[in-house]
């Protein structure tokens, strides 16, 4: 009882809010309000109901669970978020320490990443002509921008009295580096590693969706759109914002571990 006094003014409010939610939902979809179906349905309709049970199963080709869709899914962003992460820290820290090449470079980055990522799944198609690689790089060139625009600022706001120090102790640049440069800028590089998390997922589900013939939760969407399973979409909906909020929380975590609040 004691943890439920402490904790309940955190816990009570997303509960009522959700539970009003779906209770809402419920309500319209039963008296037809909406031609969804309510989150009953992922329960009561036979095929959700086995997704949800046996998230495992592998009869072969793209007809595989919710996991293994996933874990397909997750693989494309771990190669894309993980270049897109060395290369936007390497030139982000460049253009930081560089005020000509932040200048010509900047507004070509603003540009770009205003672009869609839909909009780049054509141009990776007519590049790599495969799939795989296409998904990869419409992940990269998505999720690169915030990590790249956040270092480049964070190595900015380095406090001139830390650069004063380095340059009355004749510090090295390597640790300059290690010492100033890499400490100053951690968080602002941690927001943009979160906010890139995020959209790296976002991205691969519209890729997916657009390219045919590859395992993912993007295509098991669209599958499930194009043969009327409306509640298997929405049950995977829900199973993407479950793993995007666990994605978040790993990375928050790490920036935790890495980086503690002192």
């Amino acid at each position: 009882m004691g943890w439920w006094k402490r904790n309940r003014k955190s816990i009570l409010p997303p509960i009522l809010g959700i539970g009003g939610f779906l209770i809402f939902w419920q309500l319209s979809a039963s008296l037809g309000f909406t031609r969804l179906p309510g989150p009953l349905s992922l329960f009561t309709e036979e095929r959700t109901r086995e997704l949800l049970l046996y998230p495992f199963y592998d009869r072969g080709g793209l007809d595989k669970g919710l996991f293994w869709q996933t874990i397909a899914s997750l693989g494309r962003v771990a190669q894309g978020y993980s270049l897109a992460a060395i290369v936007g820290i390497s030139v982000g820290i460049a253009i930081g320490l560089n005020q000509a090449l932040n200048r010509a470079f900047d507004p070509l980055f603003q540009f770009l990443r205003m672009v869609a990522p839909l909009a780049w799944v054509p141009i990776a198609l007519v590049i790599f002509q495969k799939n795989q690689p296409a998904a990869i790089f419409v992940i990269f060139i998505t999720s690169v921008w915030p990590i790249l625009i956040n270092t480049a600022e964070g190595v900015r706001q380095i406090p001139q009295d830390y650069r004063n120090v380095a340059l009355v102790l004749n510090m090295s640049k390597r640790r300059f580096f290690t010492k100033i440069l890499i400490p100053s800028a951690l968080p602002y590089i941690f927001t943009g590693l979160r906010i890139s998390i995020g959209l790296s997922w976002l991205a691969i589900i519209a890729a997916e969706i657009v390219m045919s013939g590859i395992v993912g939760i993007g295509f098991f969407i669209w599958d499930a759109y194009q043969q009327n399973y409306v509640s298997d979409i929405l049950l995977a909906v829900v199973w993407i914002g479950g793993v995007g909020l666990l994605l978040d929380r790993l990375m928050a975590a790490l920036q935790k571990f890495i980086s503690p609040v002192k």
